[in-house]
């Protein structure tokens, strides 16, 4: 078997990317060895890949899903939003330059279209099936000239698509059809049919609205997916965090100690890896928000600032809102700070910056002795090292080369007082580090916290897969599902019109 599925949505987040991840955990159940691909990806959540590569943090979680290491070829285009116009081009795992919207719509992309087809097909005669997952909409006309990700890619690789639609946003009848409707006819026959996410209620009272979308495509729908809290893997964008929500949305269990910590977290400008916090979230007893209020800091008992694909943006930003001088004089209380990467970077003295922002020097916060200087080459590594006596496992995607010129180590970074900077993402992951950390936290601020002694967070992230996975086996069609991805799309399939514009 050398089977494949491109799961389509209707919409940006319609579920794509927990669909993809849960039926990537069915298959391998079932004993197929299966992985992931996501043709192009934009966002600000990326992962490091042992070989060095940068992707899409899904891409990740859904390879975890297939329980297989991640690869570029899983994620062979990487856009990082740098602002309103353009994004940094990661091919390969591999930063390759900024460009406009325009610019990569306009051209570029199209350009990529072998490598990414390359890619699949390398993924292809490697594992038996590879689920593939799309972009925004197949439906998006104004693109389909360039598009690799959606029916350019299922088109060159004769995939079927499964088009999911969030029913819980409303439409989603309408949004089915018009998806189909605003297809080219050779686009069409590959729309195998539709998958609903979401739903919350009697499937019996849906049924009939199925029926009738069926005689009006020739389509049939594979499941209904319910509603369910935390079924999120790590985002693109945005400001959930899929673990915080877990515990936030289900039985949270009381903290060990007689107090909780609250933990803020900075809402940056192009914030990036906001996951970070995921783990600190898992954690009983640990109150996570986001916040853009110096007010807001006043109780929080730990002041996260996450990373960032534009540090000097961030900086200005935090300065305006008053939250700069707030972090200041917090740290000269005494009271915990983490910065992690851009973070870690903006708690420095200065920043010389002639890559990112291009405005030369810049003054940071000065709560860290630390100097920043921008590099044109990309830092991608996955470090171990040790820290609070415990193991920690971490990654780095940055440009900003950091020279510590004093205060205690602290991973790559340094310490002082009870502020701490490093440019690792993902160090709060090893348990035995988190809850050392918390620990320091809790006697920093006063608090009678105690860590749970048993939250494992690559077990968590086990549960939330196999979860997806029951998700798929209970609520869809699976028997219908393996035919599809075995066997391609249903010959017939008839066309709706009007399809594409000429």
């Amino acid at each position: 078997m050398s089977g494949g599925l491109l799961v389509a949505g209707t919409t940006s987040d319609a579920g794509k990317s927990v669909v993809t991840a849960g039926i990537c955990r069915w298959l391998v159940r079932q004993g197929v060895k299966v992985a992931p691909f996501k043709a192009q990806n934009m966002s600000l959540n990326s992962f490091v890949t042992r070989e060095g590569a940068e992707i899409g943090r899904a891409q990740a979680m859904q390879a975890q899903a297939c329980r297989v290491e991640p690869t570029a070829l899983m994620n062979p285009v990487l856009l990082k939003p740098g602002g309103e116009q353009s994004s940094q081009v990661v091919l390969m795992g591999k930063p390759v330059g900024e460009m406009s919207a325009r610019g990569y719509h306009g051209g570029r992309q199209q350009k990529l279209l072998g490598t990414v087809l390359d890619c699949l097909a390398e993924l292809r005669g490697t594992y038996d099936a590879v689920i593939c997952e799309g972009a925004g909409s197949p439906a998006e006309i104004n693109l389909r000239r360039t598009d690799i990700v959606n029916m350019g890619i299922a088109r060159n690789a004769g995939l079927p698509v499964l088009v999911v639609g969030d029913i819980d946003r409303g439409g989603v009848f309408a949004s089915f059809f018009g998806t189909v409707a605003l297809l080219s006819p050779e686009d069409q026959a590959l729309v195998a049919g539709f998958l609903v996410n979401k739903f919350r209620g009697d499937v019996s009272l849906l049924e009939p609205g199925l029926d009738m979308l069926h005689g009006l495509t020739g389509r049939r729908t594979y499941g209904v997916l319910p509603f369910r809290h935390g079924l999120g893997i790590d985002e693109e964008d945005g400001l959930r965090v899929s673990l915080r929500g877990t515990v936030r949305e289900s039985a949270v269990s009381p903290p060990v100690g007689e107090d909780v910590l609250r933990v803020a977290v900075c809402a940056v400008p192009l914030m990036s890896n906001f996951t970070d916090v995921d783990a600190l979230a898992a954690e009983p007893g640990v109150v996570v928000r986001f916040v853009d209020r110096p007010e807001e800091l006043a109780d929080a008992d730990l002041v996260v600032i996450p990373g960032t694909r534009g540090t000097v943006r961030a900086l200005e930003w935090l300065r305006e809102r008053g939250l700069a001088a707030a972090l200041v004089t917090r740290a000269a209380e005494g009271r915990p700070i983490l910065g992690i990467c851009g973070g870690f970077q903006v708690l420095g003295e200065h920043i010389e910056d002639e890559v990112e922002s291009r405005q030369g020097h810049v003054g940071g916060l000065g709560v860290l002795p630390v100097r920043v200087r921008f590099a044109r080459e990309k830092t991608l590594t996955r470090p171990t090292g040790e820290a609070l006596g415990e193991h920690v496992d971490g990654y780095e995607i940055h440009h900003g080369v950091a020279e510590v010129t004093g205060g205690a180590p602290f991973l790559d970074g340094c310490r002082v007082g009870q502020t701490w900077g490093t440019h690792w993402h993902g160090s709060l992951e090893s348990d035995g580090f988190r809850r050392a950390f918390l620990r320091e936290v809790a006697a920093a601020t006063g608090r009678r916290f105690v860590p749970a002694p048993d939250t494992s967070f690559a077990a968590l992230r086990e549960e939330q897969l196999d979860r997806l996975g029951d998700l798929i086996e209970q609520h869809a069609d699976t028997d219908a599902l393996w035919r599809l991805i075995e066997s391609g799309a249903p010959q017939g399939l008839p066309f709706i019109p009007p399809g594409a514009p000429a």
